[in-house]
This record gives structure tokens, sequence and C-alpha cells, in this order.
């Protein structure tokens, strides 16, 4: 689904943009990709696990995304450059039809900027625009501090623990957290 653009003012006084990802965005988002899952250990790949995402596969993924009715997917721009990208999607089985799955990211240096709070507010509004969703759920990794506030803020609760489901190259495991927020209508 394609989403209306959304221009507004970050706490730092400069301007950002959110959209839905457009052909000329693909070189900036490959290098986002890496670059934010080197920046944290609370994303799920690491920076080389990006290798496999091509040009061809982003346009092709995009194209997939901003034609579904199931989803959708927003970039935040800051100045022209890709600060971070967020992604809601559902599907159409009975039994699960009702729940919505979303996932956030950003560049370290746009961290405490609202940027995060701005694009879950526009997904939260997609979710609760389809009258089929009554929840939106997401996951996020144990120690992820500033991740759990801001969802917490925006309305999710824990509701499962996944014990030792990430380990990380040093071999430390983490627990990760899966949260919902009820659609309110």
């Amino acid at each position: 689904m394609i989403v209306q653009e959304i221009e507004y003012t970050l706490k730092d006084g400069r301007k950002a943009l959110i959209r839905s990802p457009k052909e000329e965005d693909i070189p900036g988002i490959l290098d986002y990709l890496q670059r934010s899952s080197g920046e944290t250990d609370y994303l799920l790949r690491y920076p080389e696990e990006w290798s496999r995402y091509t040009v061809k596969g982003a346009k092709e993924r995009f194209e997939r995304i901003n034609a579904s009715e199931n989803g959708a997917m927003l970039v935040c721009l800051v100045e022209g450059k890709v600060a971070g990208n967020c992604q809601i999607s559902w599907d159409d089985l009975i039994k699960t039809r009702h729940r919505a799955s979303v996932a956030i990211a950003l560049l370290k240096e746009y961290w405490g900027q609202g940027i995060g709070t701005r694009l879950l507010q526009e997904l939260i509004r997609i979710a609760e625009e389809n009258e089929k969703l009554l929840q939106i759920e997401l996951d996020f990794i144990e120690g992820n501090s500033r991740a759990r506030a801001l969802y917490e803020k925006m309305g999710f609760r824990i509701t499962g623990v996944g014990v030792n489901a990430v380990r990380l190259k040093d071999g430390t495991l983490l627990n990760e957290y899966h949260m919902i927020r009820e659609i309110q209508r």
C-alpha cells in the first residue's frame, strides 16, 4: 500500500519526510540496512547478512509491498538521507487476519529525534483503518531498553518471551520479548 507523504520537523529542527519507498531510495536503503545492523546487537541481522539483499531484490520488494493490500513499508528521509524505515503486514488467513506485525529500525545518529514515535504512529493509524485488525504485534531483544520504552509509550505490552531466542557471535544468548497493542476503536 502506498501511504501519503508526511513532512515534519525533528526535535533538532531538521526536516524529515516519511513516505512509501521508491526505486530512487534503493542505494540509500541498502546502505542504511548494513549500517544500522552494525550499530546495535538488537537487530536480527549482522551487516554481512544483508549482502544477499540486491538492488533487483529491493526493487521487487518495494513494488510488491507498495502494491499490497496487506501492509505497507515506510522510509524516513532526513535532508534526503535514509534515517530509518518500518513495516506493517498482515495476512488473509481466517484464524490470523486480525493480527498485524510491525518492525522498525533507525540509524543511531537519528535516535532521540522522535522519528521512531512518528513512524509507529503512522503504523498504528494504518492498522486502525483496517477493521479486520484487532492487534499489532512486535518483538524486541533483551537489553534494548530504548525500544521497550518507545513501545510501552505507544501502548504495547509484553505478552511472552522467547528464551535464548537470539545468539550473538560471541555466544551470548538473549531473550526476545513479544509485545502486542490492541487496536482502539
